[in-house]
């Protein structure tokens, strides 16, 4: 082979592995995300209290079933307006594992605002059993593993629908529009009515699933706001300073001259 055909043969190579790694990464993707509108987006955004508050109740009375919540302690939900007797409350509702005792046994207690959020399964076997073989994953920073954050989680819990009719289903795999792959094991985990809020806001799939979206991305970022706090902060002092070294440049470059 001449060595203009084994150029040829290398660029044809490197063209072919290029358009197989495309085609997977966009296989991997899944579908584009719809751009939601978030509160907390921006320079200026702040955390919609009323949405976190209505997200965890979201959580807790569907999610907390499979998904853990292992970074996040009951106490740190002040953080999203729950009073000191509403947490106190929240935290004795679950059963902590403790101890050992004086006689070197664990024992179940109610749990304390200290306390990090319960976890569902004993382990990771004990989790995968009980899902057929998947793994449930950790909530605690799932805005953050997920490119796209809450507007991944939103699209994803609003992207459960038939199959279309050419699509073979793995068994015991659910359609998911948004899903890399389109099948995923987690069933449907909202549907119309699955709580009840407090303030009388309707409980739609899409209105749970932007609720409890708002309340993951407080657990993953808690600090946010204080963040975005700072930030300002130091613009402003970078302007005022900035201002002030032109001004004084200009006074030295004055006398100079």
């Amino acid at each position: 082979m001449t060595r203009t055909r084994k150029r040829l043969a290398l660029a044809l190579a490197v063209a072919l592995a290029a358009g197989l790694g495309a085609g997977a990464a966009t296989a991997s993707e899944g579908a584009e995300l719809p751009k939601q509108h978030w509160s907390f987006d921006g320079l200026f955004g702040t955390y919609d209290r009323a949405a976190a508050q209505r997200g965890f109740m979201v959580y807790n009375t569907v999610c907390a079933a499979c998904h853990g919540l292992s970074l996040v302690a009951y106490r740190n939900l002040a953080g999203v307006g729950f009073k000191d007797d509403e947490i106190k409350a929240i935290a004795a509702a679950k059963e902590v594992q403790d101890g050992p005792n004086d006689q070197g046994e664990m024992f179940a207690r109610p749990g304390r605002p200290s306390d990090r959020f319960a976890k569902p399964f004993a382990n990771d076997n004990a989790a995968r059993a009980a899902n057929n073989g998947a793994l449930p994953p950790d909530l605690s920073l799932i805005t953050k593993a997920r490119k796209g954050s809450a507007d991944y989680l939103y699209a994803l819990l609003t992207g459960y629908k038939d199959a279309p009719a050419d699509m073979k289903m793995m068994e015991g795999m659910n359609y998911n529009a948004v899903f890399p792959g389109n099948q995923i094991a987690m069933v449907a985990p909202l549907a119309e009515g699955a709580v009840e809020y407090a303030d009388g806001t309707k409980p739609t799939v899409p209105q749970m699933a932007r609720d409890v979206a708002t309340f993951l991305t407080w657990a993953a970022e808690p600090e946010m706001e204080e963040r975005k706090r700072m930030g300002v902060k130091v613009l402003l002092f970078l302007i005022v300073l900035t201002a002030m070294l032109y001004a004084l440049k200009r006074q030295i470059w004055k006398d100079l001259h």
